[in-house]
């Protein structure tokens, strides 16, 4: 794994410090870079209604959007768990949206797993 790609792992390790996860216990942190070199992160959010809760990749990436930033080049995703979790299927159509191509990184606390979005997700929906 790349420099800026460790660097991009340990914003999501520490995004998942923040997160409010009293229903899964699954603390989740994902960290998104843009072509710009700048950084968001995010942290799952859970809520007792579960329909009104939001995962971290897409949390990172919302703040992002929310800034002007729509051009990312990669994403990390951390759960602090021994089991590992690739990005939820609403994650990945969202993470679709805005980069087809993007190198996914998703890790916890033994494993890291390089992937792409378009290996994630295959046929995925566009217009």
């Amino acid at each position: 794994m790349t420099k800026d790609l460790n660097t991009l792992l340990e914003v999501a390790r520490e995004a998942a410090k923040q997160a409010y996860a009293p229903y899964s216990g699954y603390k989740v942190g994902s960290a998104v870079k843009c072509a710009d070199g700048s950084i968001y992160s995010g942290c799952n959010v859970e809520n007792a209604s579960f329909s009104l809760s939001i995962c971290a990749e897409r949390t990172a990436i919302f703040k992002a959007v929310s800034e002007g930033k729509r051009d990312f080049t990669a994403i990390a995703i951390y759960v602090d768990s021994d089991k590992i979790f690739p990005p939820c299927g609403a994650c990945r159509q969202v993470i679709h949206e805005f980069s087809p191509k993007i190198p996914v990184i998703y890790a916890n606390h033994h494993e890291t797993i390089e992937s792409t979005i378009a290996e994630l997700l295959p046929g995925a929906f566009s217009l």
